[in-house]
């Protein structure tokens, strides 16, 4: 078997290059790892005192860093709705919340895509409810 690296190297076999790397030399990924490391120390730096200058950009940018971003919360909200409805009447339903200001656009866009993914998962389990049944009256028949 032969080396998958170097062909010409058989395992257990002599080195196809015995002086090898002095001991000592740093890898040299190793060495521009650590000169990025220091340039970006020093960005940094200077980012910061720009910043406590009053530069916005440069606040802005550390900032951006440095918090987590805040995340959109949708309030809670609070209409007639009637869950054993028609899937239309459960949507017309939110466009009529919507219509009344008691629900945001955007949430009621949110709830409509909700009610719209559990009338697909609801149709995909009839479907597969129905399948299973028929495959058994077949069985059966046989």
């Amino acid at each position: 078997m032969r080396g998958a690296g170097n062909p010409a190297w058989v395992p257990g076999g002599p080195s196809p290059n015995p002086a090898g790397r002095p001991p000592g030399l740093p890898d040299k990924r190793l060495l521009a790892t650590r000169q990025m490391l220091e340039e970006m120390r020093a960005i940094v730096s200077v980012l910061i005192g720009k910043a406590l200058e009053g530069d916005t950009n440069a606040a802005s940018i550390v900032l951006a860093k440095t918090l987590p971003s805040i995340k959109a919360q949708a309030e809670k909200v609070n209409f007639d709705f009637d869950a054993t409805a028609p899937i239309s009447d459960q949507v017309a339903q939110v466009l009529d919340a919507i219509a009344a200001g008691a629900v945001a656009p955007d949430v009621g866009r949110l709830i409509i895509d909700s009610i719209k993914s559990l009338s697909d998962i609801r149709a995909t389990e009839e479907l597969s409810a129905r399948i299973e049944a028929l495959e058994a009256a077949t069985d059966a028949r046989r």
